[in-house]
């Protein structure tokens, strides 16, 4: 067997997947909620309580001990171990561990998190949901205006790593000075399992607000700018298909041989580039969760002129974007709620109840904070007084659906294909409209675990040299297929123009 692993560690659970490229399947999974698994840690959502509602930290020892488990796991279900060729994995973006030192061999005889504890020099990591470096963000894009965007790929946003190192070294000094590695969540675990300081990757790098995209290199200067002697702090940034070492002899008790080749982490948003099978130009991958993201490769590096959109690295070669939308279900889940409909009703009968173009109806449905287009306090509004519950739903999904196509043509890409993931995907007549508005076959596929998948593929190709195209062909398979009806194009385009307008007159009257 040619089997690979790929490890999952997400916000609220790690899990494992092992793909066997001989066969095509899925040959094993395991799993580990930090809630339900964990509860000595306190964290049922995946990060410690704080009295600060901005405040979103975890304790790396958390990840380590459900590392473990997950893997315990994995040899209970019967899978040979022993026969895993390579590894590699995906960690929640943006998040920081502070580290006295680089780390060094394991011990058999302890736990990962006995051996780390003593290492940290910080007693939490900050994660992606953290919200209290708006002072910080500030100050860099003061400092730096346009050149951050236009070399990082994002501007100075409040959950990426910069903001929050730069936060930890002024509010405590003397742990910072103590701090000798800072590793994001990928390369922190991946440093433990090879034993050794591990490098991180283009992918992951690239949502610190740190990595100039264009020498793919740290940025001296705002590395500087953000934290004294930052950039010897941070171990160096490399491709994804890097190998990063062996792994450690420690594993060998879970059935692992040792010095196979552990591929450099990635994070999660990359991986599930590669998972979705969305890494080559044409394709775009939509998940349609609590926030709407859509994330698409890119030929060459450039950066979105409104500020929305994130450029990092695409693990199979370029770049990628990312465009989030914070009111996805959040919103349909609103609209469903105050009409008083059923979901058979929103995801199939209202849209075979109305018209493609809906009369025109259009709404902004910013319930909640919007990060595309940037709306920093909640407001609904729409261009119409009446509408049956079936034509407000139709009005929802298609100004959703318009909202993703015109945040994302400055990628400059013609969509062929959409890979659709998340809850929503279920939805026949939201499928339908983006298939229409987008005029390209949207495609929904059966992987649940995409980043873990992407993270098994990744270190499939490192290690063994097998293509991606091949890779997704096996693992990517789409189960559903619809296809745009044509005749609908210029309707959609001359919609998508009075979108653009409603939109622009929200906001800037």
């Amino acid at each position: 067997m040619s089997l690979f692993l790929g490890i999952d560690a997400s916000t609220q659970s790690v899990k494992c997947i092992v793909i066997d490229c001989d066969s095509g399947r899925i040959a094993a999974e395991s799993s580990v909620n930090f809630g339900r698994d964990l509860p000595q840690y306190a964290s049922p959502n995946g990060f410690l309580r704080n009295e600060n509602p901005l405040i979103r930290h975890a304790d790396p020892l958390m990840w380590l001990d459900a590392l473990e488990l997950a893997f315990r796991r994995l040899a209970d279900s019967g899978i040979r171990l022993s026969a895993v060729r390579g590894v590699s994995g995906s960690g929640q973006q943006h998040g920081t561990v502070y580290l006295s030192e680089k780390i060094s061999s394991l011990q058999s005889d302890d736990s990962l998190a006995d051996q780390i504890r003593p290492n940290l020099s910080r007693s939490s990591a900050p994660i992606w949901m953290d919200r209290s470096t708006s002072a910080e963000c500030r100050e860099l894009d003061a400092h730096f205006g346009e050149r951050l965007r236009s070399d990082t790929g994002s501007p100075a946003v409040e959950r990426f790593s910069g903001p929050q190192i730069r936060r930890f070294s002024r509010e405590e000094p003397e742990a910072y000075r103590r701090t000798g590695r800072i590793h994001l969540v990928s390369s922190f675990l991946c440093s433990v399992l090879c034993g050794s300081d591990a490098p991180i990757d283009f992918g992951d790098g690239a949502g610190m607000n740190l990595l100039n995209l264009n020498t793919l290199h740290w940025d001296a200067e705002i590395a500087e700018f953000t934290a004294p002697g930052l950039e010897k702090k941070l171990p160096p940034v490399l491709p994804s298909a890097t190998v990063a070492g062996g792994l450690d002899p420690y594993f060998a008790k879970y059935g692992f041989v040792p010095g196979i080749p552990v591929v450099v982490w990635s994070g999660d948003n990359p991986n599930s580039l590669v998972g979705v099978g969305a890494a080559e130009p044409g394709c775009i991958g939509i998940s349609l969760g609590t926030s709407d993201t859509l994330f698409a490769p890119m030929r060459n590096f450039k950066t979105d002129p409104d500020g929305c959109g994130h450029v990092f690295g695409n693990p199979a070669g370029g770049f990628m974007s990312l465009i989030c939308f914070s009111n996805g279900s959040l919103a349909r889940e609103k609209i469903k709620e105050t009409l008083g409909v059923s979901w058979e009703f929103f995801d199939r009968d209202a849209c075979a109840q109305t018209r493609p173009g809906n009369g025109g109806r259009l709404i902004l449905p910013y319930f909640e904070p919007e990060s595309t287009p940037l709306v920093l306090s909640p407001r609904v509004r729409r261009n119409y007084r009446e509408a049956s519950p079936a034509e407000e739903v139709r009005a929802l999904l298609e100004s959703q659906a318009l909202s993703l196509r015109l945040h994302s043509e400055w990628l400059g890409e013609s969509v062929r294909r959409i890979r659709l993931t998340g809850g929503a995907s279920a939805s026949e007549g939201f499928r339908q409209i983006l298939a229409d508005v987008f005029q390209a076959d949207v495609e929904t596929i059966s992987v649940t675990n995409s980043a873990g998948l992407g993270a098994a593929m990744r270190a499939a190709n490192a290690v063994e040299g097998i293509p991606f195209e091949k890779l997704s062909s096996q693992f990517c398979r789409p189960e559903k297929i619809v296809s745009p009806d044509s005749g609908l194009r210029c309707l959609y385009d001359d919609l998508l123009e009075r979108f653009r307008e409603f939109e622009k007159h929200f906001l800037f009257s």
